[in-house]
């Protein structure tokens, strides 16, 4: 599974306006159901939070990925923010979080759902990366970064 094929550009957002963790997390289900990727925002959201809370998805080294399973998604669905100013996550590291790739995906859809997750945190140990993703400016720009190291995998 390549990430490319599941993220778009309009659902990468640089960068979040959102400064704590359950805002940011609302900030990219919003953004996909603005772009029509969720049928239902508050359902969505709801079981995201309902995992956070069962442990915290701040992986360390800046990064969390909040995911959570819904019926009111059709299909595995990503969204990417950017925090403007660092978001505290209750990291595992102790240390806030400035990217965070939200994914959601219906209930029946565990193994793509589980391939993403790996493939996200295999491309994030990429320290070079990660801190050029950090860095971008742009939606498109983290696209661009994105499909790039995805496809040297």
């Amino acid at each position: 599974m390549r990430l490319i094929d599941i993220l778009k550009p309009e659902n990468i957002k640089v960068p979040l306006e959102s400064l704590s963790k359950n805002d940011a997390i609302a900030e990219l289900v919003n953004l996909l159901a603005k772009n029509g990727d969720v049928t239902d925002a508050k359902k969505v959201l709801d079981a995201v939070l309902e995992r956070e809370s069962t442990r915290t998805t701040g992986i360390g080294n800046g990064l969390a990925i909040p995911h959570g399973k819904c019926a009111a998604t059709k299909d595995l669905v990503m969204a990417i923010g950017r925090a403007g100013t660092p978001i505290d996550f209750q990291a595992i590291d102790g240390r806030p979080v400035s990217l965070i790739w939200l994914l959601t995906s219906p209930p029946d859809k565990t193994g793509p759902h589980i391939h993403a997750l790996a493939r996200i945190s295999r491309l994030m140990t990429i320290d070079k990366f990660r801190q050029s993703l950090g860095l971008a400016k742009t939606s498109q720009e983290v696209f661009d970064m994105i499909m790039k190291q995805d496809e040297s995998l």
